[in-house]
């Protein structure tokens, strides 16, 4: 299989970026599009020039640090995946990649692939947690919690924070990731004395990190790996309604 990957190329959020080409032949279609990534790498480190900076870790589709544009898409093609899980054989035999970083101003690039995704961080330590002191690990069932609450709890807390949400839309809003967090603790009985603090404090810093409002299109829950619910960004509008 013969592809060509044209990749963005940039120094730093204050350099002017460029895209690079790089063809690679005799490649087999179960290579995952990082795994060509790093062919290139070797390729330019053979010839003495810096490689490609892209953010990767598991490679599983688990710890969210990866996150590209591929094609004009957050995650590239397929449904409900991360960057690393694109393998050459969901395109044609001598198609041309188009891998770019995630756009948005609150996530200004780092270099080439890479952006700076500390927004996030800062939302959550807003509030993003438990603060009170809970001692041991109770019984499994000594505080009662519905099923209902406990499946939609555990869905809002699989958000793995990769911000395909705020690339793909059009307003670069957070309130997918930002919900997320705020409905996981909220619907949890450990959670709810610190709720209204919660919701004012990480709706807060998101708006103070410069992300836009959502206007609810669902591009954030088109492509989502955990397909997070925009019912979250409503449960967390609710909850911050009631703290004024």
């Amino acid at each position: 299989m013969r592809i060509t990957l044209k990749i963005w190329r940039q120094d730093n959020k204050d350099t002017k970026g460029n895209f690079e080409k790089h063809t690679l032949d005799n490649l087999t279609p179960n290579l995952s599009l990082f795994e060509a990534i790093d062919l290139v790498n070797e390729n330019l480190i053979a010839k003495g020039k810096r490689p490609i900076e892209f953010d990767h870790d598991c490679r599983e589709g688990i710890c969210g640090q990866c996150g590209v544009w591929i094609n004009g898409e957050a995650h590239g093609p397929g449904e409900h995946q991360t960057s690393c899980q694109v393998y050459l054989r969901q395109f044609k035999d001598g198609d041309t990649i188009t891998v770019e970083p995630f756009r948005a101003r609150s996530f200004p690039i780092k270099k080439d692939l890479k952006v700076d995704r500390s927004a996030f961080d800062r939302i959550i330590a807003a509030g993003g947690f438990i603060s009170v002191n809970t001692g041991q690990a109770p019984d499994a069932h000594a505080i009662p919690v519905s099923f209902e609450e406990a499946e939609s709890a555990l869905d809002a807390a699989s958000c793995i924070g990769c911000g395909a949400c705020v690339a793909s839309c059009k307003n670069a809003s957070a309130s997918l990731f930002t919900g997320a967090k705020v409905a996981h603790l909220t619907q949890l009985p450990q959670g709810k004395p610190e709720a209204a603090r919660r919701v004012k404090a990480m709706v807060e810093q998101m708006d103070k990190e410069g992300f836009g409002a959502c206007s609810v299109t669902g591009a954030c829950e088109a492509v989502c790996p955990q397909q997070i619910s925009l019912s979250t960004i409503v449960m967390m509008n609710k909850e911050y309604l009631k703290t004024l």
